[in-house]
């Protein structure tokens, strides 16, 4: 099984769209981790060496943040937002969009579901 950044690759799945599992690697991301590796996208995960798995390993490790990392800089990004009180960080702290989205209608997914205010 290949283990990577510590995620589990899917072994049935390509290793373009394996990679994709890791936090932080989209598809692009993965393509550019395929080609400087010099591997196949089409190949499996499990038809990896372990030579292959671990020039994926140096090359995830060396260009940026992944996973643990991420998550925690993204966290405090929006945290720092909250602190100093811009309108992006007053949004997040009400459970609100923060990227210009209408809230009239729709937001349901961020405002959660109807509140019944009175029955007739």
């Amino acid at each position: 099984m290949a283990r990577i950044a510590g995620v589990d690759l899917p072994l049935n799945k390509r290793i373009q769209i394996g990679l994709t599992y890791i936090f932080g690697i989209g598809k692009s991301r993965a393509t550019t981790i395929c080609q400087e590796a010099a591997i196949d996208i089409n190949a499996k995960v499990k038809d990896l060496t372990e030579e292959e798995t671990v020039k994926i390993r140096n090359i995830i490790q060396r260009d940026g943040m992944v996973e643990g990392d991420l998550r925690k800089a993204v966290s405090m990004d929006i945290k720092r937002l909250m602190e100093i009180g811009c309108y992006r960080g007053l949004r997040h702290r009400r459970g609100l969009p923060a990227r210009g989205q209408r809230t009239h209608t729709n937001a349901r997914t961020r405002k959660g579901p109807r509140r019944i205010v009175g029955k007739k």
